[in-house]
Parts: structure tokens; C-alpha cells; sequence
């Protein structure tokens, strides 16, 4: 049972190592998002996605060892919380304290990552509103009035109030 809480607080604390990783990589997209980086926003990403795999990987290791020391308690593993154990551990204080504290950080880094990614996706979600409002307002300059010019025959030039001839090129 020694060596699975040992195994067990081992992957918390690899865990917890990668959360703050991430932490670190979600604040540094917050002023990428703003000077709309997309160079760096790219490089983030994939440095993201590195290390979610990893958490993956690390969360795969932690379930199976909350896995087997559920099997030795006799413990049903869909109701063994991280929180029951280290109230197990009451006889073992130095193991409880190592979990208990490995525990709290990691709860406390996830938090921080799900705050700063909440304020990113609200950063990047005015962002995009300002692309669909400008838009919407060079696709309603195609739909101006028509001016009351004729020529010389006397027929309407159906000129546009604000626009010249010239149409909106996406690729410049």
C-alpha cells in the first residue's frame, strides 16, 4: 500500500508540474490575443497541446493507481476521491501531508489555468465580434442608396452614396 500512495503522490506531483506549465503558457497567450500575435498564438498552441498530452498521459497513470489502491481497500473506485484518502492516511501523517499538499496545489493550479482560459476565450470572443461588425459594415456600404445622378440621356447612373467603383478585394 506504501509504494501505490508513494506511486500515487509521484503522478500528482508530475501532474501538478504540468498544470503550472500550462499556466504559464495560458498567460503568455493573453497578450498575444491582444496584439493579435497569431505567430505566437500558433507556437502557444502547439506548446499547448504538448503538454495537454502529457496531463493526459499523467491522468491515464493517476486513475490506474487510484485503481489499484481502491482493489487493495476493497474500495469501490468510482466512489475513492483523492479527498478520502488522505482522511485514510490519518495513521500515516507524513504520506497524508505529502498528498494532502500535492493535492491542494494541483486543485489550485487547474483553477488558475480554467480562470486564464475563461478570460482568453472572452478576449478572443470580442475579438471576433470586432471582425463580424466590420464585416458587416463593409458588406452594408455595398447596399447604400442610390444618388439621384443622371447622365446626359437623361437616365439614372445608379452611383452609390460612399462608393466608388472600385469592390473589396480579399486578398489584399
Amino acid at each position: 500500500m506504501a509504494s501505490l500512495m508513494e506511486t500515487l503522490i509521484e503522478v500528482l506531483e508530475k501532474e501538478n508540474l504540468e498544470y503550472k506549465n500550462l499556466l504559464d503558457l495560458s498567460i503568455r497567450k493573453t497578450p498575444a490575443i491582444v496584439s493579435e500575435d497569431l505567430q505566437a498564438l500558433n507556437k502557444i498552441t502547439d506548446e499547448e497541446q504538448i503538454i495537454v498530452s502529457r496531463i493526459n498521459h499523467l491522468d491515464n497513470q493517476r486513475s490506474e493507481a487510484v485503481d489499484d489502491i481502491a482493489n487493495v481497500l476493497n474500495k469501490d473506485v468510482t466512489k475513492l476521491k483523492i479527498v478520502d484518502l488522505i482522511k485514510m492516511l490519518e495513521a500515516r501523517p507524513e504520506e497524508q501531508a505529502k498528498l494532502a499538499a500535492v493535492f491542494d496545489s494541483l486543485r489550485d493550479n487547474v483553477r488558475a489555468v480554467k480562470r486564464v482560459n475563461e478570460q482568453n476565450r472572452e478576449l478572443i470572443e470580442n475579438a471576433l465580434e470586432l471582425v463580424q461588425f466590420n464585416m458587416n459594415i463593409l458588406q452594408s456600404m455595398n447596399k447604400a442608396p442610390e444618388t439621384a445622378n443622371y447622365n446626359r440621356g437623361a437616365y439614372n447612373t445608379g452611383d452609390m452614396i460612399g462608393m466608388s467603383n472600385k469592390a473589396f478585394d480579399a486578398k489584399q
